[in-house]
């Protein structure tokens, strides 16, 4: 198998061009001294040819400067710009939109170091510090990090630790909304003959509830509508329907997931079933799959992370 020599440095080429003439003087074999180095038979033959170049000798076979336009950006301004873009926000710098483009990032270069780059040469550069075009993931954007840091290391231990006392499970609950007419994925046509892909006339919607625990149970249901007190003490209903164990769930902070409790003539909002404990959550990834943002802890409509259990008709 033979090597390619542009995967090596120029210095290490020229240490074996010379080595390799070296040794074919001394008495070597041409084509057993390239075979050691693993080139082509061929190549040696080149490189013998050219220190035999009257007026040159073994200078032939050193490396010279490479030829073409000299590198705009230093390496640690290269590393600079990679600082820059990976894992920021192009707001953070003042800039007006939320995405880097190569636009973008020709911009920012200008306002940094005082160099103009095109948007090929940024692109090229782009691809030598190793950032590929992506679509982002969404966050929100009111996402608090030491929040949810908070919420791993002492809320939810806590949580899952009154869930053991008590003899029950932690689940975690979301909502999410389906639509009939959304084309999802992407698909092949002739270039510039956008593809046309037929979906039904009226918008016809659906909306799901679903809850998960650390142990891969899943339940799920689905409604129409929007979401209130009532229907989520309904949803609560149905799934503890052949429960044994009270459930200890994990919301977030939606209105429509409070409860108020009872005054002195014992009316109330909406009660939940007194097997089910509610806590809020600053967690980031919900049952349904999609984010929502770190709310904090709303303590006057959910239950505090003692975890008391709200009162009412199973």
């Amino acid at each position: 198998m033979t090597r390619d020599g542009r995967s090596f440095d120029h210095r290490t080429l020229e240490a074996i061009r010379l080595m390799a003439v070296e040794r074919v003087r001394e008495g070597e074999r041409p084509s057993a001294v390239v075979a050691s180095f693993g080139f082509s038979r061929t190549t040696i033959y080149k490189w013998l040819t050219a220190a035999a170049t009257p007026g040159m000798g073994l200078k032939a076979l050193r490396s010279r400067p490479a030829t073409g336009r000299p590198r705009t950006l230093t390496p640690r301004q290269e590393g600079q710009v990679f600082r820059w873009i990976n894992g920021r926000d192009p707001r953070q710098y003042g800039l007006d939109f939320g995405l880097w483009t190569r636009a973008v990032v020709a911009d920012l270069i200008e306002r940094k170091l005082g160099i103009k780059l095109g948007v090929t040469a940024v692109g090229a550069l782009l691809a030598k510090l190793g950032l590929t075009p992506q679509k982002p993931l969404q966050q929100a954007y009111q996402r608090d990090p030491e929040a949810i840091e908070h919420w791993r290391r002492e809320r939810f231990p806590a949580i899952a630790q009154q869930a053991r006392a008590s003899g029950g499970e932690v689940w975690f609950w979301d909502e999410s909304g389906f639509r009939a007419d959304t084309v999802h994925g992407k698909t092949w046509g002739v270039k510039g003959q956008t593809p046309v892909v037929q979906r039904p006339g009226q918008r016809q919607s659906i909306s799901a509830a679903s809850a998960v625990n650390a142990r891969g149970a899943f339940w799920y249901c689905t409604y129409e509508g929007g979401l209130n007190a009532e229907l989520f003490v309904t949803l609560l209903r149905q799934m503890m329907r052949g429960r044994r164990k009270p459930v200890h769930l994990v919301v977030d902070g939606l209105p429509a997931r409070s409860f108020r409790k009872p005054n002195a003539g014992g009316s109330a909002r909406a009660r939940a079933p007194s097997s089910v404990s509610a806590q809020t959550t600053a967690a980031h990834t919900s049952a349904c799959g999609r984010s929502s943002a770190a709310d904090g802890w709303n303590d006057e409509r959910y239950s505090s992370s003692a975890g008391n259990v709200f009162t009412g008709e199973k």
